[in-house]
């Protein structure tokens, strides 16, 4: 029963929240024009198709595990071969590196893009809409959770869900604490599993959780956070703010909420118990000299090489709650591809139940299906123990990751990080930043 009902509540909160704020996923593209692009390499000997497809991992552990999925597919998909490439974000990042790939007729067949990039490249014209191919194939949209399903059957000439699919999601994630048990013991710091099973996990006890680690001295930290807009953006969400208005149509980053949640975690910044903002946190948690760091369940298979005692905890809770993002993003085809019809069965073989569970086994993710089945099992995915956090971060509420179809994402992302990250550091006065942010940001909205 408390599986169906985490379900059921998953289910509701995506799709309240699709209509809500923003997404998630790291790099981002620069804003351009239509990227001309030339057909992708492709076919194979023997009469194979043979297609190429990428993703974007996380660490090696998470490129491995793609690596063996596509080896396994490659052999059981009747005249398919594949190649799998893992993205990227070093130099111009991946999204844009896809891009200037897709122009010169170099990108691969099949690629993965995040939530907050479908509009994007569906409005450059370089991915495929594959609703015929998925109507030929009985395929059904309602098979996937419907926060991504909203942004990927939206049709261009509206901004409205409607009949276009622009791809499949390849799973779903929160974020979630990763927790060094055994610096926070040394410390004498409360175990923070234990108080938010209490309730009691909230900012005030993380703050005081983040002071006791660092106070260890040495190299050791207590807590650290990329600077992509996700972490950031969670502070936010948690302080009842956002970065759109409702409607997804106009700035809202100088609302009271969200200059509330960007206070505090410029508070949080200005003491010396953190990693300087904007440094990868990963690889020094990894190392055992940081309490927490925050992100997705695709930083898993990463963290399982560790030799300290570590588990997971859900995000601090805000005047507003979590604060907690949905992400997901979805494979999607190469609109200048040779062989569609084998790109869809690619995306489909992707996306099936037990790809998706071995997946969610070697420790990336969640299955983006809905099914009670899926998420009982995900519990036993472990270590880290407490695989609940990820669950409860989908039954919280969540905003879901998403493109704007009304605007430019990538313009509008490319301003926001630059200028949170100013206001975090003490480079630009917060009161400036309200005064002027959504003016400065208009032009992503055709103002």
């Amino acid at each position: 029963m408390i599986r169906k009902l985490v379900l059921l509540f998953a289910v509701l909160a995506l799709v309240v929240a699709a209509c809500g704020d923003d997404d998630g996923g790291g790099e981002t593209t620069v804003p351009g024009d239509t990227v001309a692009t030339t057909a992708a390499p492709s076919g194979g000997g023997d009469g194979d198709a043979a297609l190429r497809w990428m993703t974007r991992p996380d660490n090696p552990e998470e490129a491995a595990v793609y690596g063996e999925i596509s080896d396994q597919l490659s052999a059981s998909l009747d005249g398919i071969s594949l190649t799998y490439e893992p993205g990227s974000n070093e130099g111009a990042g991946y999204q844009q590196t896809l891009l200037t790939n897709l122009s010169a007729g170099t990108a691969p067949d099949v690629f993965w893009v995040p939530g907050t990039d479908v509009a994007d490249f569906a409005s450059r014209g370089v991915i495929l809409d594959l609703r015929e191919y998925a109507d030929a194939t009985g395929h059904n949209d309602a098979d996937f959770y419907p926060g991504p399903m909203v942004h990927l059957t939206t049709e261009l000439e509206t901004g409205q869900p409607g009949n276009a699919l622009w791809g499949l999601p390849r799973d779903v994630s929160t974020f979630a604490l990763y927790v060094n048990l055994d610096l926070i013991a040394e410390a004498g710091a409360a175990n923070p599993v234990e108080l938010a099973a209490a309730g009691e996990w909230d900012l005030a006890a993380f703050n005081e959780t983040v002071d006791a680690v660092a106070a260890l001295g040495g190299e050791i930290k207590g807590y650290g956070q990329s600077g992509w807009w996700g972490p950031y953006g969670a502070w936010l969400n948690a302080a009842g703010g956002g970065f759109f208005s409702d409607d997804r149509t106009q700035c809202a980053l100088d609302s009271t909420e969200s200059i509330a949640g960007l206070t505090a975690l410029r508070d949080l910044y200005s003491g010396d118990s953190v990693i300087p903002y904007g440094e990868d946190p990963e690889a020094p948690f990894r190392a055992g000299t940081v309490g927490m760091f925050q992100n997705g369940r695709w930083a898993t298979p990463g963290i399982r090489t560790v030799d300290f005692n570590w588990d997971v905890v859900g995000l601090p809770t805000g005047a507003a709650g979590p604060g907690n993002w949905l992400f997901w993003g979805a494979y999607v085809v190469n609109a200048n591809t040779a062989d569609p019809a084998a790109a869809w069965e690619l995306v489909q073989a992707l996306t099936q139940a037990d790809i998706q569970a071995q997946i969610s086994e070697l420790g990336a993710n969640i299955p983006s299906r809905v099914s009670e089945a899926a998420l009982d099992a995900f519990l036993g995915f472990t270590p880290p123990a407490n695989n609940q956090a990820f669950l409860d971060g989908l039954s919280t509420n969540p905003t879901t990751e998403g493109p704007l179809w009304v605007g430019s994402w990538p313009e509008f992302v490319t301003l926001m990080d630059s200028e949170i990250q100013a206001v975090v550091t003490g480079a630009r006065d917060i009161a400036d930043f309200q005064a002027n942010i959504c003016t400065e940001t208009a032009a992503a909205f055709g103002g």
